[in-house]
Formats: C-alpha cells, sequence, structure tokens
C-alpha cells in the first residue's frame, strides 16, 4: 500500500525558520521564513512596504526590527507565495548584514513574533511532503549542497532532475505490467487460463534484473566519485612515493627522509584533477623487515592497494632491483606505473611507463593526464547515464536485485503463480523505497536529520 507524503511526514501548520546561509561572518546572511503564517510574521519584525500586499517572487528593500523593536539592519526580503515556492508554502527569504550578532538577533526576532526555529533539512522534508519532489530527488538536494567537484555536481544535479527516478519508474512500470499479468491469472485460476507466455514473462524479468544490477553496480563508482576517488601510491621504501604526493597536492603534507621506513601509516589529501575529486594515499614503503609497526604499515598497503580505484606504482629510476616488489592479484588497467628520480638517472624504461622526476616536476603534467585518462575510462565504462552515489539506494536496489532473481526461478520451476507474485510484489516494495512511494516515518527521519540546517 502507497503512503502518502504527508502521513508519512506527520507535518505540522506551523511556521518555521532558519539561517539558510552557512554558519559564520561573511558579507550577507539569509534568513529563510516559511509556513502558513510567514508573511504575516515577517511583517510584524519589517519596516517598509507591507509584504503581504506584495506579489509572489518580488524583492523589497526595506529594514528589520530587533525583538525591542529597535532597527536591527537594513535588508531585502523576497516573498515566496504558496504555492509556488520551494516548500509550496508562503516563504519569505529575508538577506541582512552577515554579522553573527545580526544573524542570532534576527531569528531571536522572527521567533518572538511566531516561528518556530526549524530542525535539520525540515525545508526540505515540507517540500517532500508537499510532492514537490519524491525522496531520491530530495535527498540529491543534500548530496547538491555537498558536491566538491565539478563530476559529483553533475551527478546530484542529474539525481536532483529526476534521473534516478525517471529510470526507477521504468522499471515500476515494467514489473507492474509483470505483475497484472499474473494477478490476472491468479483472478481466473479456476478457468486455467494463462494470460502471459512463461517465456515472455522470464524475458522482462530478465530485462528488469540486468538493469537494477547495472543500478547496483554503479554504486562504487557514484560513491567514489562523490566522496573523492581514492588513488593509492605505493612502491618499495625511498621510491619517492611521499615526494610524489607532495608534489601532486603542492604542500608537504607527507614528512620526506633518506631513512627507510618513515612513512609507517596511510598519508591522504585531496586535490581536484579534472573534474574529479581525487584521494591521494602515501602509503608505508614495501619491503621485508622485522619492525613489527612498519610491518603493520605495510600491511596496510597492501589493503589501500586493493581498496584503491586507481594504483600509481612509483619506482625508483635507480634502483638496480626495480621489479622486487609485488603487488599482488592487482587488474593491470588499475595501474599507472612510474619511474621516478628521471633527474637522477638516463636508464630506459619500459613503454608503457612514465618517467618523472618529483623533485624537479619533470613528467607530472603527464601523469595528472594519464590519471584522468584512466579515471575518465571508469567512470564512463562502468555506468552509462545514470549512477548511484547513495548507499540506501544501493541497499534497497540490492535487495530488489535479489527478489527478482528469487522471482525468475520461480517462473523457471514453475511454482505457484500466488507465490511468484509475491515476489514480485517484493521487488516492487524495495524499488518504491528509494522514491519514497512507500517508506516508514523513522527512515524519513534519519535522511533528514542529516541535512544541514536551514535546508
Amino acid at each position: 500500500m502507497e503512503l502518502k507524503n504527508k502521513e508519512m511526514m506527520n507535518t505540522t501548520n506551523d511556521t518555521i525558520c532558519a539561517i539558510s546561509t552557512p554558519h559564520g561572518s561573511g558579507g550577507i546572511a539569509v534568513a529563510r521564513v516559511s509556513g502558513p503564517d510567514a508573511i504575516q510574521i515577517t511583517d510584524k519584525i519589517w519596516k517598509g512596504k507591507t509584504l503581504a500586499t506584495v506579489a509572489s517572487h518580488t524583492a523589497h528593500l526595506g529594514e528589520v526590527l530587533d525583538s525591542k523593536g529597535d532597527i536591527l539592519d537594513q535588508a531585502v526580503a523576497t516573498v515566496f507565495k504558496s504555492p509556488s515556492s520551494y516548500t509550496s508554502e508562503d516563504t519569505v527569504e529575508i538577506s541582512v548584514h552577515g554579522s553573527r550578532w545580526i544573524q542570532r538577533e534576527l531569528i531571536n526576532s522572527l521567533i518572538n513574533a511566531g516561528a518556530r526555529l526549524a530542525g535539520r533539512g525540515e525545508f526540505t522534508s515540507r517540500a517532500f511532503a508537499a510532492g514537490r519532489f519524491d525522496l531520491a530527488e530530495a535527498e540529491a538536494v543534500a548530496d547538491l549542497i555537498a558536491s566538491s567537484s565539478r563530476a559529483a555536481h553533475r551527478i546530484a544535479i542529474n539525481q536532483m532532475r529526476g534521473s534516478i527516478s525517471r529510470r526507477l519508474d521504468t522499471l515500476r512500470q515494467s514489473l507492474i505490467e509483470l505483475a497484472s499479468l499474473l494477478e490476472l491469472e491468479l483472478d481466473f485460476s479456476e478457468e486455467d487460463v494463462e494470460f502471459a507466455s512463461r517465456e515472455r514473462l522470464l524475458n522482462l524479468a530478465s530485462e528488469t534484473k540486468a538493469e537494477i544490477e547495472r543500478l547496483v553496480g554503479s554504486f562504487n563508482t557514484g560513491a567514489a566519485i562523490k566522496d573523492g576517488i581514492p588513488v593509492a601510491i605505493i612502491g618499495k621504501t625511498n621510491a619517492g612515493k611521499s615526494s610524489l604526493l607532495n608534489a601532486l597536492i603542492g604542500d608537504d603534507r607527507a614528512i620526506v627522509s633518506d631513512i627507510h621506513g618513515t612513512t609507517r601509516d596511510i598519508v591522504e589529501d585531496t586535490i581536484e584533477v579534472g573534474d574529479y575529486l581525487v584521494r591521494f594515499q602515501d602509503t608505508a614503503g614495501l619491503r621485508n623487515t622485522d619492525d613489527a609497526i612498519e610491518r603493520i604499515g605495510i600491511d596496510r598497503s597492501y589493503k589501500a592497494a586493493n581498496s584503491a580505484r586507481i594504483i600509481i606504482h612509483v619506482i625508483d629510476s635507480t634502483d638496480n632491483s626495480p621489479s622486487s616488489e609485488k603487488l599482488g592479484d592487482i587488474d593491470s588497467e588499475r595501474i599507472i606505473t612510474v619511474f621516478n628520480k628521471s633527474d637522477l638517472t638516463t636508464v630506459e624504461i619500459p613503454q608503457d611507463a612514465i618517467s618523472i622526476s618529483a623533485k624537479t616536476g619533470a613528467g607530472l603534467d603527464t601523469l595528472r593526464s594519464t590519471l584522468l585518462a584512466k579515471i575518465d575510462r571508469f567512470a564512463d565504462r562502468e555506468n552509462g547515464e545514470v549512477m548511484l552515489t547513495n548507499a540506501r539506494h544501493a541497499q534497497a536496489l540490492s535487495l530488489a536485485a535479489k527478489s527478482i532473481s528469487d522471482f525468475i526461478t520461480a517462473l523457471e520451476a514453475q511454482i505457484p503463480t500466488d507465490l511468484a507474485a509475491q515476489l514480485l510484489r517484493e521487488t516492487l516494495h524495495h524499488l518504491s523505497t528509494v522514491t519514497g512511494t512507500i517508506t516508514t516515518p523513522d527512515i524519513l527521519q534519519s535522511i533528514f536529520t542529516n541535512f544541514c540546517i536551514g535546508k
């Protein structure tokens, strides 16, 4: 059974307020007021044109008053009348100078005039309850705010515009078609009528399963793009891994020393490479050692190599035995091999390797372009038009994939139609939890409390 958004959110009819701009001082700050009395409450602390009389989507210069009725600041009030606002409620956004004290006093003045301080994500939860967007699109708002690269921003803006929702709606329609055929057979079970061949049902179910599994498979890459693509810098001790990290990020982030085993734990920092945020991980040098602490660091190096999307394998060009370290069973497509210290030697290197000098910067542009090309390849190859970045979505779709797989097995085993239909209903349920067509108050509360206050 599908539940209405307003019933799930248990919304109230009060008016809320909060600062919507980031905490701290700035040139301006914006306070948002939303609810049935938003305009009337703002008018109580407003000195200027009466906001109740103005047209929607208009901005007005005036002054806001503090709780004592004294002028607090010159301000601009922008009015959005229901239903043409973010929350579908009457909304006023008040722009003031960004003093922390002014912001605090403005909120106090609004509360004294009858508003309530908003909770985390409460503006967006009201927009969801009003049907402005579905749950997947609402969650994309938080991702958009948190996006730290052009690629992450692109994914979030596409999701906010409904890319995942449209794809899941297509899948739901296919499943509903399957379910309706099975339900018809159940309704006419006494007539022994088959409304669709099992071959057709299997084909439809298999196509749906393949698309669900593709979406689930996109999560690892989508999450990496959202949080920063992990790139492990691996190699023997004194190969120049720490120097390379410092050169790539443009800062002395890692300690550089000629002493073997200086780096004993993962040192991490992030920079943008092209459209992507990249998390570089400088790791402990690979070598045989009896030092227990260093051994732990080396074990972590191998773990970082296994979990990283891309590995930069640093080899010392002056080392006479450059191939002695073993990276294990790692796909060669994930590895970029670089020969460091080109300023100290003219040794020939393999054709598929890159010659660099972390000290002088030689070859680093080639390394960056090679890294970017690898990221572009795996991002495009694995994900297509739509990818998942949200763990909740991935979990729900994993459950949907399991249910549809069980449904296919049931059809092939020719089990009773009513049992197969139940598996199909389970698949529909899991898909519906992503967009919020079916969900629970606990899940909604958990999602929206992760938003910032003011959004």
